[in-house]
């Protein structure tokens, strides 16, 4: 599976998407790492198994055992953060105040560049829609160097990725494709 087999799994309705997986896929904006660990947190967070399978596939070789883990580690850690910190902020209240009280640990040690890990953190943050926690890591992510273009670039695979994650499994419900 690659990228490759996920455009071609797209149905003719969603050829913008597949033009978007494929200039994002060559895109030089962020570095490589950058740019497959965005794709792979993005994938875990878009849960779809095909998507997910497809793009780890693609960029396992990129990224070396510590950077998979982390794209991997961002994604799961931000699936706990991002629904929490939604109600903190949603709510506001006393919640805000109160500590979390949840482990965060591979946050202050992920295992690479802290600003590659906050990036990731901010490309899942983008797909589930936390905004508090989306405020947070592009604030980080600017202020540890990289530029509006480069945040883009990670919301852009993030959106991607999620309208193909999105676009399979429908067409699968409908039977328009097979279901993987």
């Amino acid at each position: 599976m690659s990228i490759e087999s996920l455009k071609e799994r797209l149905p003719d309705y969603a050829k913008d998407l597949k033009l978007n997986l494929g200039s994002l896929a060559n895109d030089i904006t962020l570095s490589p790492q950058q740019l497959a660990g965005t794709f792979v947190a993005s994938a875990l967070a878009a849960r779809n198994d095909e998507v997910t399978r497809a793009i780890v596939a693609e960029y396992r070789t990129v990224l070396t055992p510590e950077a998979l883990d982390a794209a991997k580690a961002a994604a799961s850690i931000m699936g706990m953060n991002n629904i929490y910190y939604r109600f903190v902020h949603m709510v506001e209240g006393d919640y805000a105040k109160m500590p979390a009280r949840l482990r965060m640990n591979v946050i202050g040690r992920p295992g690479v560049e802290k600003l590659d890990f906050e990036l990731w953190a901010l490309a899942v943050s983008a797909i589930n829609g936390c905004g508090l926690c989306v405020e947070s890591h592009e604030r980080v992510v600017r202020e540890g160097g990289l530029s509006a273009e480069q945040v883009q670039t990670a919301i852009r695979i993030a959106a991607t990725i999620h309208g193909v994650a999105a676009t399979l499994d429908g067409a699968a419900a409908l039977g328009e494709i097979p279901a993987i």
